[in-house]
């Protein structure tokens, strides 16, 4: 891996990790559903400009359905299940969930793939879950009301991604940035008319208004075409360890710039979870560059 990919590596980390602290600011004032609307319409109008420039077609009439049932579960379902846990969970604690994607994935792939369980998967789905459990059972805010349908409802946010992710690597003929430009507008389109019957609870102000275009334009557009990047010049592999990541810069957004507590409960968690995480994807910092060298 270059300097200049481990350099974007780091910033797709922070900038994913800012999403979860952009979804605590911005749901107050727009509610969970017309958050997500902004942040998929937007997300979907700026890789159609790109998709303009390079001179890229969609292929719509015949991939439709795809891309529908797609974005359905790799961005209208995830994001709308985040956007309301963020009504009631710290940043901190939705990203580090939000890292038991790939523990889900293996769980699926054991399931629904019939790939055997290793040891090493096994450990690791077992550190996965007691992390889960620490953050979970030793937080204050899962006292508050609500909070176990929020702490749900991120889990279950992170096994649709892990659906998606099995889904799309079973339509390997379509490229990347076809799927995430193609999804995007679907996702859009699927969400419409939810966010016609629940409009924002009020006129959000000017300065929230940067918010969601945070979120849709650079946590969503532009870092889809960062990961694009990383994919096709380290391979799938390499670019997955910005999963382990996310969670450092969301506990860290979360604490400096929302004052959310950072618990010895939050950073034993946190690490089995990202422990876990490394053992079931098989992860190990010493592949990121020996592939460099080899080639």
């Amino acid at each position: 891996m270059t300097g200049i990919n481990l350099l974007i590596l780091i910033a797709l980390s922070a900038i994913w990790g800012g999403s979860f602290l952009l979804l605590r600011i911005g749901v107050p004032q727009f509610g969970p559903v017309a958050l997500i609307e902004s942040r998929l319409a937007l997300a979907a109008l700026f890789l159609g400009i790109m998709a303009l420039v390079v001179g890229r077609k969609l292929q719509w009439r015949s991939r439709w359905r795809h891309y529908l049932l797609l974005g359905g579960i790799n961005s209208a379902l995830p994001f709308l299940l985040l956007a309301f846990s963020a009504q009631t969970l710290s940043a901190s604690l939705m990203s580090i969930l939000n890292a038991t994607t790939p523990i889900w994935g293996a769980v699926l792939a054991a399931v629904w793939g019939r790939t055997p369980l290793t040891g090493t998967t096994g450990l690791g789905l077992i550190l996965g879950t007691v992390g889960v459990a620490i953050l979970v059972g030793f937080d204050a805010i899962t006292m508050t009301p609500g909070a176990p349908l929020a702490i749900a409802a991120s889990l279950s946010a992170s096994l649709s991604y892990a659906v998606a992710s099995m889904y799309a690597r079973s339509r390997t003929q379509i490229e990347p940035f076809d799927n995430a430009h193609g999804s995007l507008w679907g996702a859009t389109l699927l969400v419409l008319p939810l966010a016609l019957m629940l409009p924002p609870p009020s006129m959000p102000q000017p300065s929230m208004w940067g918010a969601a275009i945070t979120l849709g334009v650079l946590c969503t557009g532009i870092a889809y075409l960062m990961y694009f990047r990383l994919v096709k010049e380290v391979g799938a592999a390499p670019a997955l360890t910005v999963t382990f990541l996310v969670p450092v810069f969301g506990v860290l957004w979360g604490h400096w710039l929302l004052d959310e507590v950072l618990g010895l409960h939050t950073l034993a968690g946190s690490a089995l979870v990202i422990c876990g995480t490394a053992l079931v994807t098989g992860f190990s910092p010493r592949s990121l560059f020996q592939k460099r060298i080899r080639h």
